[in-house]
């Protein structure tokens, strides 16, 4: 069985370590396995994409790992801190120090300006950016003031992402970033995540199905079937407006 694992430096502890993660459903009288065993380690700085077809276990993984679900079986620690059946409180507090979402869709509040919407992430942070550096961080500078519907799809998923990074997340947590966008916002996409994992550090992982957005990553793991299928280690990363789908 493949193994997610393999160092960006020698001796480098992991982030994330998972060993053995099973998660099952109940859907009624049918039981649906999302994960069968699945062993991985994340480490500091890398960009990771997680690469496989709906179904396949990746949103289950990147829930587990952000502390939004449980394993059924397995354990999984954040930088030696086990997760695994941690309270309500460790897990809140483990989410609101130290991870960033960013989803398909972009959940802005419509009254809110741009500026507001991070605002919202950085009042109760530790040591936040200002939300006129998180949207400078994603080229949205000139867009301070202007309420969602005022932005394009593109816009507002760089806002979202701004709110993500503006609490200075350890992990940025992206499931399907782009899936809602053409493939030239969709670039504008990436290149903000980009910037973001090559400028603050953070280890940045990404769900997609899209096989072009692979070839950005340090690692890309393949998930089929609940399972880790296969990990591959690209030798240069290629940069966001080269890609084309």
């Amino acid at each position: 069985m493949p193994v997610a694992n393999g160092a960006a430096r020698p001796g480098q502890a992991p982030v994330f370590r998972a060993t053995s993660l099973t998660k099952v459903y109940q859907m009624g009288e049918i039981e649906v396995r999302a994960l069968r065993g699945v062993d991985l380690e994340l480490f500091a700085g890398e960009f990771v994409v997680l690469l496989g077809a709906s179904g396949s276990g990746k949103s289950t993984l990147l829930n587990i790992l952000g502390g939004l679900d449980a394993p059924t079986t397995g354990t999984v620690e954040c930088r030696g801190h086990p997760l695994t059946g941690a309270g309500d409180e460790a897990l809140t507090r483990f989410r609101r120090e130290h991870v960033g979402f960013v989803f398909q869709y972009y959940n802005l509040i419509p009254s809110l300006t741009a500026r507001e919407n991070v605002a919202l992430v950085t009042e109760i942070a530790r040591e936040p950016m200002t939300p006129e550096a998180a949207l400078d961080l994603v080229g949205l500078r000139d867009r301070l003031d202007h309420f969602p519907a005022q932005l394009s799809g593109g816009e507002q998923q760089r806002v979202a992402i701004a709110r993500a990074i503006a609490k200075r997340p350890d992990v940025l947590l992206c499931d399907e970033p782009t899936g809602a966008l053409d493939s030239t916002t969709g670039i504008l996409v990436l290149q903000a995540l980009e910037r973001i994992n090559r400028e603050t550090g953070a280890l940045t992982v990404v769900i997609t199905h899209n096989e072009v957005i692979a070839r950005m990553a340090d690692r890309v793991i393949r998930l089929s079937d609940g399972r880790i299928a296969g990990v591959e280690r690209n030798a240069a990363r290629v940069a966001p407006e080269e890609l084309r789908w």
